[in-house]
């Protein structure tokens, strides 16, 4: 893409940028190192592939200084937080759309830098990770973004979006995402060291996603259920997540005490993705034996389950409360049974105050509590690839 002779000094007007950063963020200015950034006339603003910035020199000189320095943190930033490469098998315009809310919503709170007129803005999801935004983006019921509108406004902000590096091979993926890796933890240490801390308030759970990236749900459903090396033995962990795990757990039986999460704040579409992942645990675990329980303030169940029981279809819709189930667990639960608790939730409601008597997996929704919240268990996000 290195297809023109810029007509103003484009390295000038890049290395101004790139030291403005560096006075106003250690951060930011300290990530941009790693960037390679690249002049193209064949684009109409910025774009990423994930790997270089290609920016349209006459568009960034037609800008303010403050708005030359968000266009270029706005692209650094989808490189960064590895955009290209956590897209997967979602929708590209929408997962542009949502990575562009979180983006602009992280440049936001910076001082002396600014987006250009037409940059997405959405205050109410931009402290979430990409992954979330695309979610709620998706399962949107009450139609509240009007995706045309907003496909136009992120053009306007500049991303084409070279879609290249969904063809890398394995080991070129695993490259860059070190490369960026490595450049967030050394812009974390600059910035310790020159007391600006890290981001505002509110960007850190997209950066955890790069520096430590979670495993897939049911992979993490696996680590909790299997626990001892024992289990693991003859077995390649590789195929963790893959459906090929089964004759591994042959002779095994753990009791499940599955609490889904009624209350009123659990919409539709929330609830059937809960069911529809019930149904996945239950055809994945054979040797389960679940006690399923749809709870709100109130307790439903249980319902002994098996991978053929038809699932009963859920009651509630009131207030939020996790006690009636961790009660209930405690008054039930055979202390000789390997057992273990997952409860599907937004995270919202009403904590027990005495942690737990089982292992407890949450769960949590995207958007909901975030995962460091939960004052006992393990917490993951509930996110499809």
């Amino acid at each position: 893409m290195n297809d023109c002779l810029p007509t103003v000094d484009f390295a000038n007007l890049i290395s101004a940028c790139l030291l403005r950063l560096r006075m106003k963020s250690p951060f930011f200015g300290t990530l941009a190192m790693f960037a390679r950034f690249v002049p193209s006339l064949t684009i109409p603003y910025a774009a990423t592939d994930g790997r270089d910035i290609f920016l349209n020199p006459e568009f960034l000189q037609s800008l303010p200084k403050e708005q030359q320095d968000g266009i270029l943190l706005h692209e650094i930033l989808h490189a960064a937080l590895l955009h290209s490469l956590r897209l997967n098998e979602r929708e590209p315009e929408l997962w542009n759309i949502a990575a562009d809310i979180v983006v602009n919503g992280t440049i936001s709170r910076q001082t002396g830098i600014e987006l250009p007129p037409g940059g997405l803005r959405d205050e109410q999801l931009e402290h979430l990770s990409v992954e979330e935004v695309y979610e709620l983006l998706r399962s949107d019921e009450d139609d509240r973004f009007d995706l045309a509108d907003l496909d136009i406004l992120a053009m306007k902000a500049g991303d084409s979006g070279d879609r290249s590096v969904q063809g890398m091979e394995q080991k070129e993926r695993e490259s860059l995402a070190a490369h960026w890796r490595q450049a967030i933890q050394q812009a974390t240490a600059v910035a310790r060291a020159t007391q600006w801390g890290k981001l505002a308030i509110g960007s850190e759970r997209e950066f955890e996603m790069v520096v430590n990236p979670q495993l897939d749900w049911k992979a993490q459903l696996w680590r909790f259920l299997v626990r001892t090396p024992t289990d693991f033995l003859n077995f390649d962990r590789r195929f963790v997540g893959r459906g090929l795990y089964l004759e591994a757990l042959q002779g095994e039986s753990v009791r499940v005490y599955l609490a889904i999460d009624t209350s009123g704040s659990i919409g539709s579409e929330t609830l059937r993705l809960f069911m529809s992942e019930l149904d996945g645990i239950l055809g994945s675990y054979p040797h389960l034996k679940c006690d399923l329980y749809y709870v709100d303030t109130d307790l439903y169940g249980p319902y002994r389950l098996n991978v053929d029981t038809p699932i009963p279809p859920p009651e509630g819709g009131g207030g939020t409360s996790f006690v009636p189930f961790f009660d209930r667990v405690a008054a039930t639960y055979d202390e000789h049974t390997q057992a273990v608790c997952i409860y599907l939730t937004d995270g919202f409601g009403e904590f027990p105050v005495a942690t737990s008597v089982l292992p407890t997996l949450w769960v949590v929704t995207p958007g909901g509590l975030d995962v460091s919240q939960f004052p006992f268990g393990e917490a993951i996000r509930l996110v499809r690839g």
